[in-house]
């Protein structure tokens, strides 16, 4: 048994589900995407405004947990990726998270990707016109400044114990993701459990 969890967390449109991706390939464990999962569950059901999609994202959340717990009942690693927070409308994702590390027995490693908020907010906006980004995701507005600040989670309240990295990619050329998935490996390989 490997029971290890690689949390990604951060900023809307930081380049989480990116590093997820590459990621779970280079370490060679399975993912959990929050806007994808969202998307395959909402595949057929229309989603009009905000207000649902909101509904949608809480509901997401809880679908993810509930498969992370089949994970740790089996001992096998896995990632998660989200906007997850300690606390907000959406509840109080960290803690449901740290509880099931604590329940099984897990080591965590937390990637927390963060950056220049108005960086963050052109690129979410410049992602919201993108087809492939789904009506499960979408803010169904452009986002000014002002919404993206109250968007964004207080990055350092999030913690659920274990070995935490934080990861500025206001610039992902400025970004060394060889060493960041370097650290997965160690982490992925240690003895310890």
């Amino acid at each position: 048994m490997n029971k290890k969890i690689i949390i990604i967390v951060g900023y809307l449109a930081a380049g989480k589900s990116t590093f997820a991706r590459r990621l779970s390939k280079e370490v060679n464990i399975p993912y959990l995407i929050k806007d994808t999962f969202c998307s395959a569950i909402c595949l057929h059901i229309p989603i009009e405004n905000r207000e649902e999609s909101k509904k949608f994202s809480i509901a997401t959340f809880d679908a993810i947990a509930y498969v992370t717990e089949r994970f740790m009942e089996t001992g096998y690693p896995l990632i998660i990726e989200g906007n997850f927070v300690m606390s907000g409308y959406k509840g109080n994702e960290g803690a449901v998270i740290q509880s099931l590390i604590k329940k099984y027995d897990y080591k965590s490693l937390t990637y927390i990707f963060w950056g220049d908020t108005r960086v963050m907010c052109d690129r979410f906006n410049e992602r919201e016109k993108l087809p492939e980004r789904g009506q499960a995701n979408r803010a169904f507005t452009e986002l000014t400044y002002e919404d993206c600040v109250h968007l964004l989670p207080p990055l350092g309240e999030f913690t659920v114990g274990g070995k935490i990295t934080k990861v500025d990619t206001t610039d992902f050329e400025k970004v060394d993701f060889d060493s960041l998935i370097e650290v997965a490996n160690l982490f992925i390989n240690s003895d310890t459990h």
